[in-house]
């Protein structure tokens, strides 16, 4: 049986949504995030990087979120949450499917670490380090975050998903740079379709059963 190798509070959870959504069994073994917000070192134990999510199946470890998406569809979508091939809404499904992980999610990382970086620093150099951060954050980072939550609200005016009319895995994958936008970006504020988006994956049955499985969610916040 495929086995989700579930930390809590992470990415990890698009994966339990998708099977739920895919009515895939599977079972979970979790783990914990240390006082740091770090994985324990027990994940390492599955996969070098010690990083979640990861699965294995069938003796098969896969990392990477979209790894994980695109090895599940195909072995057990059975033609879901997928568009058909030579489509363009297949090409707007890959096209998303990466663009979540490799041009969404650097940006609102780099935006959690100069908005701890103050926090964290030593007290006296504290007054330099929140300095640079402000710069970084007003001159690069913030500039980058409306950019993005632009044209996700443009491209959600062109079709209700991601890839098109019908809700696919791509969506499941866009929902977590989505959910960081909303807790610390701040796309609620004049991206109604983005926020719409959200309100109606949070209503899809799967992914309150999702929820209840994997635990508590609060990305960013």
């Amino acid at each position: 049986m495929l086995t989700v190798h579930h930390l809590n509070n992470s990415r990890s959870q698009r994966v339990l949504w998708l099977l739920e959504e895919l009515g895939v069994p599977y079972e979970i073994v979790r783990y914990q995030r240390q006082p740091d917000m770090r994985a324990p070192a027990e994940l390492r134990a599955i996969h070098p990087l010690g990083k979640s999510p990861v699965i294995t199946d069938n003796g098969a470890t896969v990392a990477e979120s979209g790894a994980i998406v695109e090895y599940i569809i195909e072995t057990y979508g059975e033609g879901r949450l997928i568009p058909p091939a030579k489509t363009p809404e297949r090409l707007r499904y890959t096209y998303w499917l990466h663009y979540a992980e490799g041009s969404a999610m650097p940006p609102m990382l780099l935006k959690l670490l100069f908005t701890m970086m103050p926090k964290r620093g030593p007290a006296l150099l504290r007054p330099l380090v929140r300095k640079i951060s402000h710069q970084a954050l007003t001159a690069f980072i913030n500039p980058q975050l409306e950019l993005h939550m632009a044209y996700w609200e443009s491209e959600l005016g062109k079709s209700t998903w991601f890839a098109g009319e019908e809700f696919t895995a791509a969506d499941i994958q866009m929902s977590f740079p989505l959910e960081a936008a909303a807790a610390r970006a701040g796309l609620d504020q004049g991206h109604p379709r983005a926020m719409a988006f959200l309100k109606r994956i949070h209503a899809r049955p799967a992914y309150v059963r999702a929820l209840e499985k994997g635990g508590p969610h609060m990305v960013g916040r």
